[in-house]
């Protein structure tokens, strides 16, 4: 699943292309919105909020979607091949020098750019946003503290951006498995983590939490391999569905 830095840059490169252009090809490849037109319509702008995107057009209206595990967003030059399977295309905007193209997008919907805050409302606080409430998150994450913390550390109501990567550096950074309570954890700490490692990845498309490229992360996706900093191996478990990663002996509960 892209994490909110992922849908961050996405929208930043998406903003970069079509801002203030005109759509000489606009088509939404979903069951609800084909019939729509957007051809000749200016794009004004691409907004994210953690995992959603919007992008608002001059007719007063914006495109939501959400990316979930498969979805993304491509940049291609008029002509230029697709490296994903056309059938998956969901959104094609073409203006005189970039075709976008939005693959497998899920929650797609077309609303008056004024709703965008009420879409979104539900939400906890954008871990990349520059008025981002840390008081509000930490509040949010302590509201129930019996609650394992890789559960609370994924659910976008109480602070919007962190996916199964972040969730697992996080904790480990934070020495404890994803099976702990939240009470166990210093809440504030856990909130500054998940912001400082968005917010060191949002301006490049790799996810590195260790500071090495060689090695980008401490234990996710890195099953039987030996921990960076104690040597044991990493081990890996399921929680509500969810592969958790975790060294057991850097990590207690």
């Amino acid at each position: 699943m892209p994490e909110g830095d992922t849908v961050f840059l996405a929208g930043h490169r998406l903003h970069e292309a079509l801002a203030g252009k005109t759509l000489r090809r606009g088509e939404l490849r979903h069951p609800r919105l084909s019939t729509l037109e957007l051809t000749g319509l200016d794009v004004l702008g691409v907004r994210t909020y953690g995992k959603h995107m919007f992008t608002r057009f001059s007719d007063g209206n914006s495109l939501r979607s959400h990316f979930r595990m498969d979805g993304a967003w491509h940049l291609y030059r008029p002509g230029e091949r697709w490296r994903r399977p056309a059938h998956q295309a969901r959104a094609v905007f073409e203006v005189d020098d970039r075709q976008a193209i939005g693959f497998a997008l899920h929650d797609m919907e077309f609303v008056p750019t004024s709703d965008e805050d009420r879409l979104i409302s539900h939400l906890g606080p954008d871990l990349l946003a520059d008025e981002f409430d840390a008081a509000e998150a930490v509040q949010r994450l302590t509201a129930d503290p019996s609650r394992p913390v890789g559960l609370a550390l994924l659910d976008q109501r109480i602070m919007a951006g962190v996916g199964n990567l972040y969730r697992a550096e996080v904790c480990f950074l934070l020495g404890v498995l994803p099976t702990a309570p939240v009470s166990s954890v210093d809440a504030s700490r856990a909130v500054a983590l998940s912001r400082k490692l968005l917010q060191a990845n949002q301006w490049r498309p790799e996810q590195i939490t260790t500071g090495d490229r060689r090695v980008q992360h401490y234990v996710y996706e890195r099953t039987g391999k030996p921990c960076l900093r104690c040597g044991t191996r990493v081990r890996s478990d399921e929680i509500d569905a969810r592969f958790v990663y975790f060294c057991p002996k850097c990590q207690s509960d």
